[in-house]
């Protein structure tokens, strides 16, 4: 065997090699395209025709509400809700048009659990469930609060009832003060009146 010969035969053994040392890898190694996962912090879940991703908690603490965000997808061809059922009995409810979706990340109909049921950085259980063919289903979803600037905007506020029923109390207070020194300075106009017509009976005497 000639120079010439033994290189080809070289080449075609290293190329051999490689071809095998690759198809080696590509048997032993998971392609990453053969796994689902979440693009964001949220999770991914499929309850009857509905599809949620990236769904997670906004929160600033564990008795405080909590704003759910993410999408929700409804592969039917009719209308389907879906609840979502929180701690301490809190619910909220997300409707979904057929063959439609719904951005839980909008401005409006926000959909807020009045219990949050867990810190941020926690899981809480929620209990999910749709009126399409009645599927229910418990997961475990993320918390979350505006550390990560990106969910600032999507943390919940307290509602005008709770504020006003927490301004209420000073102003009963108030009227409550207002009332008794009002009561005080009638009593005391009232014995000053007396004073001087109990002396003018006393003089005609």
């Amino acid at each position: 065997m000639n120079r010439a010969q033994r290189g080809k035969l070289a080449l075609t053994a290293a190329a051999l090699g490689a071809s095998l040392l690759t198809a080696g890898c590509g048997y032993i190694t998971p392609q990453q395209t053969s796994h689902q996962y979440s693009a964001s912090d949220g999770i991914r879940a499929d309850l009857g025709p509905l599809q949620l991703r990236n769904i997670l908690i906004v929160s600033t603490g564990e008795d405080k509400p909590g704003r759910l965000i993410g999408a929700v997808y409804n592969s039917s061809s009719k209308d389907v809700k879906l609840t979502v059922n929180g701690a301490k009995g809190s619910q909220t409810e997300v409707p979904v048009k057929a063959n439609s979706y719904t951005l839980l990340n909008d401005k409006s109909d926000a959909a807020i659990l009045s219990t949050t049921g867990g810190k941020p950085g926690s899981l809480v259980d929620v209990k999910i469930s749709e009126n399409g063919t009645n599927v229910s289903n418990t997961v475990k979803v993320p918390v979350l609060d505006a550390t990560l600037p990106e969910y600032k905007d999507y943390v919940p506020t307290p509602s005008p009832s709770e504020t006003s029923s927490s301004s209420a109390s000073p102003s009963s207070s108030a009227s409550a003060s207002t009332s008794e020194s009002a009561g005080t300075s009638a009593g005391a106009t009232s014995s000053a009146s007396a004073t001087p017509s109990a002396t003018a009976t006393a003089t005609s005497r």
